[in-house]
């Protein structure tokens, strides 16, 4: 079975052909990163315009690339939620323009349901259930995988996402946009122990994370030695700080993967493909005996194999939709919407 996936949560525009929900037969995607460098981080409505204007190309070459046809599609899988509402929304009603004209079946995608799709593509041989870290940009989540179509929320953030905290300080310290992939590139012969961030807890709630206190103490720590006259050193900073990010994600999610029983472990998000995350979480699955699994870094960001691979699974579970289908903004993993 053919599924074309379609992407556009963000400042990304993606199209894919896979087949079987683990064959990737094509995978396009129009980077927006030129538009928004200027800005320092994605402006909704430049990012919204930019999809308008690749969609159909992106999607014309995805199919191309896969040598097929709308024909030769099963199902068209779409993100719908959670993202830029303006940006969701040139995907989806490009997306049901296409099933209307074509008469393929309409499937909606959940965007942090297809990051952790991305593991399939990579480890063909990986199956529910297991337990999942997902960090991005606006997302920080421990999810029980209980079956392809079945999660379940053990901790989030309550505030900033891990992603958004390390674009917050890559631009404080002057980085380039995107912030987290410039931060973890000048950290990798930084010394992790040259400057102290706090490590925050959430009280009564072990599995949770709380990212704005930890972001403040590292702008606050760019602006005090401004002040001073002091110089920051860019790779001692951002070890130190990556390391302080990582830390809570890696010791929440061993915590939940001990009291909830689980021995299969896998990351996923754009932040899944953070240098020091990816060698941290995998020290921590070594210690215990446990499997790591963590998509291809081409698969970490947004794509569209990744709605193609999730897509599969949704539509064998009877998951479609009419043409009345919308974007939302926000929506919990464990939640559908038609």
């Amino acid at each position: 079975m053919k599924i074309l996936g379609i992407e556009s949560s963000c400042d990304e525009t993606a199209a894919a052909v896979v087949e079987d929900g683990r064959n990737v037969l094509s995978n396009v995607v129009a980077t927006q990163i030129k538009e928004h460098i200027v800005y320092g981080g994605v402006v909704p409505e430049i990012a919204s315009r930019m999809h308008t204007q690749a969609i159909c190309k992106v999607v014309e070459k995805a199919l191309a690339d896969a040598g097929t046809t709308f024909e030769g599609i099963d199902a068209i899988a779409v993100t719908y939620a959670p993202g830029l509402i303006g940006a969701l929304l040139v995907g989806v009603n490009y997306a049901k323009g296409l099933s209307m004209s074509t008469g393929k079946p309409l499937v909606p995608v959940h965007h942090l349901r297809s990051h952790i799709a991305s593991n399939y593509i990579t480890h063909r041989k990986l199956e529910p259930p297991f337990l999942c870290l997902v960090v991005s940009g606006g997302h920080s989540h421990i999810v029980e995988v209980k079956s392809y179509t079945d999660f379940s929320i053990i901790g989030a953030t309550c505030d900033d996402a891990a992603g958004e905290c390390m674009d917050k300080a890559a631009r404080a310290l002057g980085l380039d946009y995107p912030g987290g992939v410039n931060l973890d590139r000048v950290s990798l012969e930084g010394d992790a122990g040259r400057y102290k961030f706090p490590h925050p807890k959430v009280d009564g709630s072990e599995y949770d994370f709380s990212f704005s206190g930890l972001k403040t103490s590292a702008v606050n720590l760019i602006h005090n030695s401004a002040q001073k006259g002091e110089s920051i050193d860019v790779a001692d900073f951002g070890a130190s700080y990556i390391s302080a990010v990582v830390r809570c994600l890696c010791e929440n999610t061993e915590k939940a993967a001990v009291n909830f029983g689980y021995n299969k472990i896998v990351l996923a998000g754009g932040v899944s493909a953070n240098t020091r995350l990816r060698s941290e979480m995998g020290e921590v699955c070594g210690s215990h005996g446990w499997e790591l699994y963590m998509p291809e870094l081409k698969y970490c960001g947004d794509n569209g194999a990744m709605v193609g691979a999730q897509g599969y699974y949704e539509y064998l579970s009877g998951n479609t939709a009419s043409l009345s289908l919308n974007a939302y903004a926000t929506m919990p993993i464990d939640e559908v919407r038609k």
